[in-house]
């Protein structure tokens, strides 16, 4: 028997990407996908390569948010709406559901559930959170990074955090460096959202490689707080993403100070044995390669080491491990599916 699934913010990269995942997915099915930009229209038009998985489902407005929540006994919402916009549909889906009586979980995949109280959000976006009520309601984590079952909702942390914190929190937790680290890591402007800017439009894109927001960016403070709660270590971390010449993939490099004297491949059998149970985490010999993981749910890892000095590479899907596929591993969990479900399928390969 499958759950239905409601989607919201549907017309972007993520929620393309979703879909994607879904319409293969064992134990979840899309019932209703929100847009007010698209309301009315063709999901397929909007994302033509999933022609043929969605013939009859169209885009519904916020007006009709309810519906599809109170029809049913139980649903799965995975939103992608941006952050700001997310906290305040959400609100309104969980009101929906609370006064029809229907059992819901939710996965947020923007920024707006990452931070336990409206202070530290509003400290990092600069405007009031949009539902501060529902923030206890919340637990932000990679789900490798958190054994049990939640009770409540979940809110995923950003690509960028991710692929750091896959790197960052074993060195921390198992007490192999110092609690100061620092990051590089390149992405693909699919994490620049569907709309193009001076800096993500193609031309200005296209065989070209430039940072941006060195040691500001917003994600910095999520990293260390996250990094805290699933480590129990304070540490500084400073992070400088930067733009690749390609659309999809986060490849992270993480370094820092060994606290002991340790062998490559000692650092990489800890990594490995922290992410034993961990289904969708590789750590190899080599650094990885970024199109190896594209369009999956994996990660891959590796790391070197020089004197006192450790690198830690981390690779992974931006909108999938990162958004999307993260989304749908956590859902799996809140509703007691496998943890793999609809997430097991190959590689993109050659782009």
């Amino acid at each position: 028997m499958t759950t239905p699934a409601i989607v919201l913010g549907g017309t972007g990269y993520v929620a393309g990407e979703l879909l994607r995942l879904l319409a293969g997915h064992p134990f979840l099915r899309p019932e209703a996908v929100l847009s007010d930009s698209q309301a009315g229209g063709a999901v397929e038009a909007a994302f033509p390569h999933l022609a043929g998985c969605f013939p009859d489902l169209a885009f519904s407005g916020r007006d009709g948010l309810a519906r599809p929540i109170g029809d049913r006994e139980k649903a799965a919402i995975l939103c992608a709406a941006p952050h700001g916009a997310a906290a305040p549909l959400l609100d309104e889906a969980l009101t929906a559901a609370e006064r029809a009586g229907t059992a819901v979980k939710v996965v947020d995949v923007s920024a707006d559930f990452r931070f336990a109280d409206g202070d530290a959000y509003r400290a990092v976006y600069k405007h009031a959170h949009g539902a501060p009520d529902r923030l206890a309601e919340f637990l932000c984590a990679v789900p490798e990074h958190l054994a049990e079952t939640l009770a409540g909702h979940v809110g995923h942390p950003g690509c960028f955090v991710t692929a750091t914190l896959l790197a960052a929190v074993p060195l921390l937790k198992l007490g192999l460096v110092e609690p100061r680290l620092s990051v590089v890591a390149v992405t693909g402007s699919t994490g620049a959202g569907r709309k193009p800017t001076d800096t993500t439009h193609h031309p200005a894109r296209r065989s070209n490689l430039f940072a941006y927001s060195p040691l500001t960016h917003r994600h910095e403070p999520e990293m260390r707080a996250l990094a805290a709660a699933a480590s129990g270590v304070e540490a500084e971390i400073f992070f400088t993403p930067q733009s690749g010449p390609f659309a999809r993939g986060i490849y992270a490099t993480l370094q820092g100070r060994l606290i002991r004297p340790m062998e490559a491949e000692e650092v990489r059998q800890a990594l490995a044995g922290f992410y034993a149970g961990a289904p969708f985490v590789e750590v190899l010999a080599d650094p990885p390669r970024l199109q190896d993981v594209v369009g999956t749910n994996r990660a891959r890892m590796s790391a070197a080491v020089s004197e006192d000095h450790v690198v830690v590479f981390s690779a992974i899907d931006n909108l999938v491990k990162g958004a999307a596929g993260g989304a749908i591993q956590w859902m799996n969990r809140l509703l007691g599916f496998p943890e793999t479900s609809g997430l097991m399928g190959p590689g993109l390969g050659w782009l």
